[in-house]
């Protein structure tokens, strides 16, 4: 059964999450693009027919499907997603992860905290993102800077909050700029 109405105020309720925190991170401009692919017919029905409300649409279709066309489409479209940041290596000529631009990766970490906000409710801690990035870690294909990047901020998070966390960000997208 869809769930358009559902699906249409989680991901919105989760867009303005992420942009209250890239705002917070120094990419504001970035929070305010952020996701607009969810509201396309290719990404946005695919939410709402799979919608769970606790976790993403997207493992439902998987399951269903074998793969999931929302996250195909998403990925390649948003550049704060690791998955999107992949080319061909000229010396092994096999597709491999490349580093991340800090602002992408900036943008990843807003994206996980506020989807674990959403999903965790009032359960929310500030050690959940990192716990779901590592209990990933095991099949997640990434380059290890931008995993070693991300992994440093979610641990402040987690073990200093977000008034810690938020002015590091901030302090390495403007020396990225340099």
């Amino acid at each position: 059964m869809a769930h358009p109405v559902k699906h249409f105020k989680t991901i919105t309720k989760h867009r303005h999450k992420v942009i209250a925190h890239c705002k917070k991170a120094g990419i504001l401009w970035q929070g305010l693009r952020h996701d607009l692919s969810k509201y396309s017919p290719v990404e946005f029905l695919a939410g709402a027919r799979y919608y769970a409300g606790t976790y993403s649409p997207n493992e439902n279709e998987r399951r269903d499907k074998g793969y999931s066309s929302a996250w195909l489409h998403h990925k390649g479209r948003n550049r704060h997603h690791f998955e999107y940041w992949t080319d061909v290596n000229p010396k092994t000529k096999r597709v491999e992860p490349v580093p991340m631009p800090v602002r992408y990766v900036a943008e990843m970490f807003c994206d996980r905290v506020a989807a674990s906000k959403i999903y965790k409710g009032k359960d929310y801690k500030d050690s959940h993102p990192l716990e779901y990035f590592k209990n990933g870690e095991a099949h997640r294909v990434i380059h290890p800077e931008t995993s070693d990047l991300l992994e440093k901020w979610l641990t402040v998070l987690a073990n200093e909050g977000e008034a810690a966390v938020f002015p590091l960000i901030r302090k390495a997208v403007k020396e990225s700029k340099k």
